[in-house]
């Protein structure tokens, strides 16, 4: 009997461990979110006859770190890949937010790991608050080292910029997507004055999502930014309540539109993105369609895609900031998302539920889960 025993409490012990490192499965056919894995803005890559990479905002001092899996369950952490301090470095870690390394997108190109990303420009003669510029690393391997292609960000707008999303269209064309920050960008609506009149706000901020053609060699932009979503002006818009609500709840005094990801089917242009305060617990997801990738888009009638589901009797908050993968199988399309619940507190997780494109186009997400679903590939 003794010998049993010990026998197992070291089991427990070698399961306790695996768990604690990403490595154990909760089952073999099932999964449950939120996975064990603390990013903000994760995005996945799947490197065809290889593995799954997670990106995010989070987990690494000065830079980003990746996750690996063959089934989109089981993350194993492969520590930093990203290091502001390379030789090409443009950055300033010891800007506001350290630095404000956020949002990272790793795209195969070529033979090359592309990596995406925001952060606060060392540029800074005014000593902006908010400097965030895009800029592009790249590495031999998903798991780096990535570094910086040039000393400098991709473009300067003129304005601070987040969320950088590409889109590699079907004729050889590559867009840039990207957030304009609210920061000093205040906006005339009659969210604005209605606001005001409550004594609530003097004025409300806004970010707005830009589209602009990427060099082949992602050394800049051609042409001008195109404005391609932005926040409703009018309050009996169908999307001004949705997306007004950390307005609309005393919040904050800013609305957002930014997160895109933009993928194409067949031939209609989506982009998915994020509105209200990314902090808090109305972070919510929609998307528009266009028949071109610089618009113009439409906002559908069937947003939010995705929200809390607390008023439902759910324990998830402040969904948001997703990315699209598929299954090992090629057959499911995924949604991958930060989230918050009840015990993770102010913690920003990551949740995968899966998502369709129905045959009238709209497209539905079937989330926030936290019970029990099979794992993807196996439904």
């Amino acid at each position: 009997m003794k010998r049993t025993f010990l026998t197992s409490i070291g089991c427990l012990l070698i399961l306790a461990l695996l768990s604690s490192s990403g490595l154990f499965a909760q089952s073999s056919r099932t999964f449950q979110n939120p996975l064990p894995v603390e990013f903000g803005d994760p995005y996945v890559l799947h490197v065809k006859g290889d593995k799954y990479y997670m990106y995010g905002t989070g987990g690494a001092k000065n830079g980003f770190a990746a996750y690996s899996s063959t089934d989109l369950v089981n993350w194993k952490n492969e520590g930093q890949v990203y290091y502001a301090s390379n030789p090409n470095g443009w950055s300033d870690s010891t800007a506001a937010w350290g630095g404000a390394y956020w949002a990272p997108e790793v795209y195969a190109h070529n033979g090359k790991f592309y990596m995406f990303y925001s952060a606060q420009w060392k540029e800074n003669p005014t000593k902006e608050l908010e400097n965030f510029r895009i800029g592009v690393a790249v590495a031999d391997k998903p798991t780096g080292p990535f570094i910086d292609l040039q000393t400098r960000p991709v473009f300067d707008p003129g304005y601070p910029i987040i969320d950088a999303n590409v889109l590699f269209d079907t004729n050889g064309k590559m867009y840039l997507y990207y957030s304009r920050c609210c920061y000093k960008h205040a906006v005339e609506s009659e969210v604005a004055d209605w606001a005001k009149k409550k004594g609530w706000f003097d004025f409300i901020e806004e970010s707005w999502v830009y589209g602009v053609e990427l060099k082949p060699d992602f050394s800049g932009v051609t042409g001008e930014p195109v404005m391609l979503l932005r926040p409703p002006v009018k309050m009996d818009d169908k999307q001004a309540e949705w997306e007004s609500r950390s307005v609309t709840s005393k919040e904050v005094n800013r609305r957002w539109t930014e997160g895109s990801v933009a993928f194409r089917k067949g031939d209609i242009y989506y982009m998915m993105y994020s509105a209200n305060y990314f902090g808090g617990k109305n972070y919510a997801v929609g998307y528009a369609t266009a028949k071109s990738p610089l618009g113009p888009f439409t906002k559908a009638g069937n947003n939010p895609v995705l929200q809390k589901n607390v008023e439902q009797g759910g324990v998830v908050t402040g969904t948001g900031h997703n990315s699209i993968t598929y299954s090992p199988d090629g057959k499911e399309m995924l949604c991958v998302y930060h989230a918050r619940t009840m015990a993770t507190g102010d913690q920003r997780v990551v949740f995968i539920d899966r998502m369709r494109i129905l045959k009238n186009g709209k497209l539905v997400v079937e989330g926030p889960k936290t019970t029990p679903q099979p794992i993807p590939g196996a439904r």
